[in-house]
């Protein structure tokens, strides 16, 4: 699903060259579920960005689905990222005057999709708020946004979910009720990265891929590259 080789990503700041992703390759099947994990400032948002075609690498190779990016358009990105990526962020980003329903129809309308309405009440009642779609987001608990983003990021039935630090913002209970819920959701097949800094999220997932200043390394509890490829470095 997801083939990156020798990506790197560099800012100037203060007349030197800070590199979020220096020399990152990573290999991800299709129906995985992975945590990329690693400090803040480590570099896991920017690979989480370029994987999501948010952003691109200066250099280096990032295939989706054996298509390279890279050669991709402004537009065609926006076609990838709304049909083959759903984005799930901290903060929920759910628009606060429309119901739950309207929220998640969004996706569909953008595409210009049919059916909007039928899609969203689908993927309302797979993440178990089929009664209330019709419920503003101040009306709804915090685990009930997240709930109504990750239905979001799923109407358009995307072959990979990006979920930026999906628990943040929960407490501890309603923090485990919605990583059950995204296990529940690769146990049907779907790939889900979960970017993360926190490593009782991260052992929720059967894979981490864990970064720090820009590389793949070593986990400090595991002693060794636990997503299984060999960290780079600049050449």
């Amino acid at each position: 699903m997801i083939h990156a080789e020798h990506l790197f990503k560099s800012y100037e700041l203060g007349g030197q060259t800070l590199y979020a992703l220096d020399d990152v390759s990573i290999d991800i099947a299709a129906g995985e579920l992975i945590a990329i994990r690693g400090p803040s400032g480590s570099g896991k948002s920017t690979l989480m960005n370029v994987l999501g075609c948010l952003d691109h690498a200066d250099s280096g190779l990032y295939e989706l689905a054996g298509v390279d990016v890279s050669t991709l358009g402004d537009d065609e990105l926006a076609l990838v990222r709304s049909q083959r990526i759903g984005f799930v962020f901290q903060t929920f980003n759910l628009l606060p005057r429309m119901s739950a329903l309207m929220n998640v129809e969004l996706p569909v309308h953008y595409l210009g999709g049919k059916s909007a309405e039928a899609k969203a009440i689908a993927a309302l009642e797979t993440v178990g708020l089929g009664d209330r779609m019709y419920h503003e987001p101040n009306q709804l608990s915090g685990g009930q946004r997240q709930r109504v983003a990750i239905a979001r990021a799923l109407v358009n039935n995307p072959d990979i979910i990006l979920a930026d630090e999906p628990t943040g913002a929960l407490d501890t209970k309603t923090g485990e009720e919605v990583l059950a819920l995204f296990k529940q959701l690769n146990a049907q097949g779907r790939t889900i990265l979960i970017v993360t800094h926190d490593l009782q999220v991260a052992r929720h997932c059967p894979r981490e891929i864990y970064i720090c200043d820009g590389r793949v390394v070593p986990s400090p509890e595991h002693g060794r590259v636990v997503s299984g490829d060999v960290a780079g470095g600049r050449r």
